[in-house]
């Protein structure tokens, strides 16, 4: 399940000012186990975007040269020469 952000900074701003963790997870109702893991990961924490994580590996004009130099070149190979997969090619 996936919490809002409000209710994250409410529990680490709960913990920091003198409660406990299990007492913040009862009055928030939230898992015990959130709790530990915001707090672990701070007050600073911005929750990452959602999608590929990889998503710049593929250098598009890295491929174009080498399309320009190779055409004959399957997807595979160039799928290999550039360490990315098959579909990143595609």
């Amino acid at each position: 399940m996936r919490y809002s952000s409000d209710i994250r900074t409410r529990v680490i701003d709960f913990v920091y000012n003198g409660g406990s963790k299990a007492e913040a997870a009862r009055r928030f109702q939230v898992g015990i186990r959130s709790v530990f893991y915001w707090l672990k990961q701070g007050r600073d924490y911005r929750p990452k975007k959602p999608g590929p994580r990889n998503s710049f590996k593929l250098d598009r004009n890295k491929l174009v040269q080498l399309v320009k130099k190779n055409p004959d070149m399957t997807l595979k190979e160039l799928a290999t020469e550039l360490g990315v997969s098959i579909n990143a090619v595609f």
